[in-house]
């Protein structure tokens, strides 16, 4: 049996705790999950964390697998507010995976004073 890097299984943490948990600030060994954005292409491209992978909602519920680099890994997933990636743990979780998403998503993310890059690398903004 896996062991839930969340405590607890599905729920949702904020962008900080997001943030360590991700390696994006450093927090005492509690890294190693992958940040899981869900956004559409479009918000993507506008801006996002360093480091995460994407995969939409809208293809994440037509079946989609993971990103290689996400599969077996423990998930944190954002949107631009929460709702959409709180559809994802949904759907996420139904296939096993271990996953929380970010209460506030990305706008909290911002709020927090955390890094966001376009598609370029360059400074990104929140569509």
């Amino acid at each position: 049996m896996r062991t839930s890097l969340f405590r607890g299984g599905p729920g949702r943490v904020t962008a900080r705790e997001a943030a360590e948990r991700t390696g994006h600030r450093p927090a005492g060994g509690a890294g190693g999950a992958v940040l899981l954005d869900v956004r559409e292409t479009r918000e993507w491209r506008a801006g996002h964390a360093p480091g995460a992978l994407h995969l939409p909602l809208s293809a994440l519920a037509a079946g989609a697998p993971l990103p290689r680099e996400a599969q077996g890994r423990p998930l944190i997933v954002v949107c631009r507010s929460g709702n959409r990636s709180r559809q994802a743990v949904d759907l996420l979780t139904a296939r096993g995976a271990d996953a929380v998403d970010v209460a506030g998503g990305m706008r909290d993310w911002v709020r927090a004073g955390l890094p966001v890059v376009d598609d370029r690398g360059e400074d990104g903004t929140i569509a």
